[in-house]
C-alpha cells in the first residue's frame, strides 16, 4: 500500500519536468510560504534546517542576480515570476538548543569548519530536493540551476551574512519543453543489493 496512489505519484514524479520558460501566471506569496512548510519537513542531521531561501520579486533584485547567471541562465531569470536562491547557513550550529536541545553537546564538535560546512551543505542540499518537490506537489514548476557564479551571488545579495547560496531556481507556472526528456538510468544499471 503506496501513502499516494499511481495517478498522484505520477503527477508528482513523472509528468513534471524542469522548465525553463513561464506563463505570466503570478506565484502569491501564499504559495512561497507553503512550499517553505513543506520543503522544512525534509530530513536534516539533527534536525539542523540549515536552508535558507531568498525570494527574488523585484526587478532590481532580479537584475542583481541575473548579472551572476550564466548566459544560458540570463534570460529565463528575468522572466521568471519569481526566483528563490537557496543557501545554506554556514553557522547553523549555532542554533543547537532550538533544533535539537536532546544532542546540543555536539554544537561544540561542528565549531570546527571542516565538520560544520559539510554537514550544512548535505543537509541543505536534502532540503533543496524536498523544495523542488514542494513546488511541484502545489501544481507550481520549477528550473533550477547551478550555472552561476555563487561567489559573486554571495558578496551581491548576502554580503554580511553567514548564508553560501549554491542554487538558483525559477518558479512559477511553466511552459512545457519541446524536447523530449532527458534518459533516465534503469535499476539494474545503478543499483545494487548486498
Amino acid at each position: 500500500m503506496t501513502r499516494l496512489n499511481d495517478e498522484q505519484l505520477n503527477t508528482l514524479f513523472n509528468e513534471p519536468r524542469t522548465v525553463n520558460a513561464f506563463t505570466e501566471q503570478p506565484v502569491t506569496d501564499e504559495q512561497l510560504q507553503k512550499i517553505y512548510e513543506l520543503a522544512a519537513m525534509g530530513p536534516t542531521a539533527f534536525n539542523s534546517q540549515p536552508l535558507r531561501i531568498t525570494w527574488v520579486k523585484t526587478p532590481e533584485a532580479r537584475e542583481r542576480l541575473v548579472k551572476h547567471m550564466m548566459d544560458g541562465n540570463k534570460e529565463k531569470t528575468l522572466n521568471a515570476p519569481v526566483t528563490a536562491v537557496l543557501a545554506f547557513d554556514k553557522n547553523w550550529q549555532k542554533r543547537f538548543g532550538e533544533f535539537a536541545p536532546q544532542a546540543a553537546a555536539f554544537e561544540s564538535y561542528y565549531e570546527a569548519e571542516e565538520a560544520r560546512i559539510p554537514a550544512g551543505a548535505l543537509s541543505s542540499a536534502l532540503q533543496a530536493g524536498y523544495f523542488i518537490t514542494a513546488v511541484r506537489a502545489l501544481g507550481l514548476d520549477a528550473g533550477p540551476m547551478t550555472g552561476a557564479d555563487f561567489d559573486g551571488i554571495a558578496a551581491e545579495l548576502f554580503e554580511g551574512t553567514d548564508q553560501q547560496p549554491f542554487l538558483v531556481v525559477n518558479l512559477g507556472y511553466g511552459v512545457a519543453p519541446e524536447y523530449p526528456r532527458g534518459t533516465r538510468f534503469a535499476f539494474d544499471d545503478v543499483t545494487r543489493s548486498l
